[in-house]
């Protein structure tokens, strides 16, 4: 066989012979694939899962209000982290018709007094009353730093002079955007619009997450001063994600928007052409200064000088002045001894009083008492404020007498004269939708109100189980995954009387209402030491229960009940002092009660010859 042939036969048992195929090699994940794709009704090997990192716990924080819950003003709040903690805001209430005597109201400082070494510092979001009025008070027991915007300090200042405080304390000027570190926390400054310049709220970023207070606010595109809310950062902060928002509840009844400052302006203008020929005098709240600059403003406009009356008043416009946050030209500010050199209707008066409070400017015009001020029939008045609730009476009276005395008034119902400087429910729909907080705490209100603004985050998709409705004294704990009330601190309220403070407390409100409705009888008797007999009375004096000589037939009555009942006490008897007055306070209540219906407070008097 030729090499030809063996070739050819060689080819021929190649191709008879089975062809040998080769698979591509794949990786191993493609093999996996592949596999499953091939065997898919072939059941699969369990596979092993990796674990998965426990989630770390964050340290704690707690949030602590100890005031300006179920109330209108007193409001302050306390926050702690570790052994670090500080205050937002320290305000004060004025007293109720139940505190008779009572000149304003404060919260309690004892928890804050018990951990003053862990207070890194306090913070206030805006200049009010309600905001800072408690503020010397807490500083007279614990010395930290304060920091608060520009005016805000300037009205704190003044605070702190009239109780002797002035140089002592650490005041710290701190603009909108800046941050100051509390220990294991910080606080971020934000602009708000309210109802006086320099307001903020806060972001307060802790290891658990960023809380959101709004303080007091509105959304006003049109402010007087030309720097509006910073909604940008507010929802800047929601995008990153906020743990709890607290949020400004005044207002949560009111529907729609808060009306803009500039509104009163316009209806300023209109009432200064009304009031043409006649001295216009204005009373508002004095720390309103967009609405004092509005004022003036028109004053200029229409070539009258402007007389500012009110102590509160005064202190506030010179701050505002002096710290350039109120725009008076020269000359149009004239002192109160000046007014009679101008003709009435060249005067503008901007005064206090606007609640009807007793003392106030306003008030002693209307009641005739004011020393520079009368109100004849050529007055133009204005109240640019609405009544809180309960001075309601206070401002219709006085608003009475000024109409008694001839003048025209013009108060806020007639004209918007007046708008708030808290947000109303959509403005409140806003700021949950920027912030888009995980929990909600409604802050600076009554029940009622905040009970509807919690109503208002449930619209707006909130669970019912992350809303917070709480009380003055509870501690509010959250680790960023969780937050509920987990224990209570002292809390209530300080009741301030003249230089008093606390010393006025429950039974002393009791016997001064008790006082008030039923009035007093006082008992004197005389014993003589040696023999132990009663040698005077008793002698019966009334005060505020019945005018004696109106009433001689029940005077003698009684003194005789008393002559009775002392003449059935045994020897022993007038040795116990406690019992014989006792029995001397019995007998004669149950008298006067039968004889008139009435309970006055009887006091039995002792003295020993």
């Amino acid at each position: 066989m030729n090499e030809k042939e063996k070739s050819s036969k060689a080819k021929q048992n190649a191709s008879a012979a089975p062809k040998r195929t080769y698979r591509k090699r794949t990786p191993a994940k493609d093999k996996t694939a592949n596999t499953a794709a091939a065997e898919k009704n072939t059941p699969a090997k369990p596979r092993t899962r990796t674990k998965q990192p426990k989630e770390v716990k964050k340290t704690p924080v707690r949030i602590i209000p100890l005031g300006g819950l179920n109330e209108i003003g007193k409001n302050m709040t306390v926050f702690e982290c570790s052994n670090d903690m500080f205050i937002l805001d320290c305000g004060l209430a004025f007293p109720d018709a139940d505190m008779p005597g009572v000149d304003i109201v404060i919260p309690d400082f004892t928890y804050v007094e018990r951990n003053q070494d862990k207070i890194r510092g306090i913070v206030i979001t805006h200049g009010h009353e309600d905001h800072i009025g408690g503020l010397s008070y807490l500083l007279k027991k614990i010395n930290v730093p304060v920091y608060a915007t520009r005016l805000t300090i300037g009205l704190i200042e003044g605070k702190l002079k009239e109780q002797g405080l002035s140089g002592k304390v650490n005041l710290n000027i701190v603009e909108p955007k800046k941050t100051v570190k509390m220990g294991c926390m910080a606080v971020e400054f934000i602009k708000v619009n309210h109802s006086i310049p320099d307001s903020v709220g806060m972001a307060i970023h802790t290891p658990a997450g960023v809380i959101v207070h709004t303080g007091d606010f509105k959304v006003d595109y049109t402010p007087i001063d030309e720097k509006s809310i910073d909604l940008a950062r507010f929802g800047e902060l929601g995008s990153r994600g906020v743990l709890a928002l607290m949020a400004d509840s005044t207002n949560a009844e009111r529907p729609g928007y808060t009306h803009s400052e500039k509104t009163v302006g316009d209806s300023f203008d209109k009432l200064f052409q009304k009031g043409e020929g006649k001295r216009i005098i204005i009373a508002t709240f004095s720390s309103n200064i967009h609405r004092v600059q509005q004022i003036i403003n028109c004053a200029v406009r229409y070539g009258r000088k402007v007389a500012v009356f009110g102590r509160s008043m005064v202190n506030v416009i010179n701050t505002a002045i002096e710290l350039g946050y109120l725009d008076v030209p020269d000359g149009i500010i004239i002192d109160i001894e000046m007014m009679n050199r101008f003709e009435s209707e060249k005067i503008v008066l901007i005064t206090t009083g606007s609640q009807g409070e007793p003392m106030s400017a306003l008030t002693r015009m209307a009641m005739n008492d004011h020393k520079k001020v009368n109100i004849t029939p050529m007055d133009f008045i204005i109240i640019s404020a609405t009544p809180i609730p309960g001075n309601e009476k206070f401002v219709t009276r006085v608003v009475n007498e000024l109409m008694k005395s001839g003048a025209e008034v013009v108060y806020e119902a007639m004209y918007e004269v007046h708008v708030s400087g808290h947000a109303c429910q959509e403005e409140l729909k806003l700021m949950q939708a920027l912030t888009r907080p995980k929990f909600f705490i409604p802050v600076h209100g009554e029940y009622k109100h905040l009970k509807k603004h919690a109503d208002l985050a449930r619209q707006m998709g909130m669970s019912n189980d992350n809303i917070i409705i709480a009380e003055i004294g509870n501690v509010i704990e959250t680790d960023g995954t969780t937050m509920k009330v987990v224990s209570q601190v002292p809390a209530g309220r300080v009741l301030v009387d003249g230089l008093g403070v606390g010393d006025v407390g429950s039974i002393v409100l009791r016997d001064r209402k008790h006082l008030a409705q039923d009035g007093l009888i006082i008992i004197v008797i005389g014993i003589e030491k040696s023999t132990n007999e009663i040698v005077a009375g008793p002698d019966i004096i009334s005060r505020g229960f019945v005018y004696v000589r109106e009433s001689e037939e029940l005077m003698v009555e009684a003194r005789a009940l008393l002559t009775d009942t002392l003449a059935n006490c045994s020897s022993s008897e007038l040795r116990e002092w406690n019992s014989l007055k006792g029995k001397m306070r019995d007998a004669l209540s149950d008298y006067i009660y039968q004889k008139t219906k009435r309970s006055p407070m009887i006091l039995p008097i002792i003295m020993e010859t």
